[in-house]
């Protein structure tokens, strides 16, 4: 499978290999949040909201993430057979996606087997399908793990400030598992929070096939 290590001779030896530090993800999402706070902040010339400024940061970092995880499952899982189910394709971005993009698996997976059977639509055109809810848990997730409280201890206002600061950090890993899953044919909304650092919490639920 594609996300097994590269047998030699290629490796760094390999005057033709191309490799990627892990780093470059690290950096990549250091930067990510303050410029697109800039972007906006300059297309709205300063005169923004807050709350909007906040909102369109949001739309910008989860798209990026987007399209990056529909990348990485094109690329990596193209080799892969047919998923079984949404729970397969779950387990996949557990082990194998996380392992890939964050170094590391998740540590704890919960879901409910029997699902959400949900009703939409009009009164003359109801129809109901079953959605999944999955919660990922990641104790040590990479982008938040050299993230740092204010000097003075883990009093609670430092933690919740700390907190706070990291939330828009979880937008492109957001969008990462959501492209992710839709590349894979599943459409998804996908929620994270933290609650302390640098543990973090996400969870996915599924969408009706459109």
């Amino acid at each position: 499978m594609s996300f097994d290590p590269v047998p030699p001779p290629y490796n760094h030896l390999d005057p033709t290999a191309r490799f990627l530090s892990s780093s470059a993800l690290d950096f990549l999402l250091i930067e990510v949040v303050p410029m697109s706070y800039r972007i906006n902040s300059e297309i709205s010339e300063g005169e923004g909201e807050e709350e909007e400024e906040r909102e369109a940061a949001f739309y910008r970092l989860e798209g990026i993430g987007y399209r990056v995880g529909q990348g990485l499952v094109e690329r990596f899982a193209k080799d892969r057979g047919k998923f079984g189910d949404a729970l397969d394709v779950i387990k996949f971005v557990c082990k194998d996606l996380w392992g890939l993009v964050f170094r590391k698996q998740v540590d704890n997976l919960k879901t409910n087997h029997r699902g959400n059977f949900i009703w939409e639509g009009h009164a003359d055109n109801l129809f109901w399908w079953k959605q999944g809810v999955y919660v990922l848990t990641d104790n040590n997730f990479r982008p938040l793990s050299r993230m740092s409280v204010e000097t003075g201890g883990r009093s609670g206002g430092a933690q919740q400030a700390a907190v706070v600061r990291a939330q828009p950090f979880l937008w492109v890993p957001c969008g990462i598992v959501r492209g992710a899953l839709a590349a894979m044919g599943i459409q998804a909304t996908v929620q994270a929070e933290t609650t302390e650092l640098p543990g973090a919490v996400f969870q996915i639920k599924t969408l009706p096939a459109k």
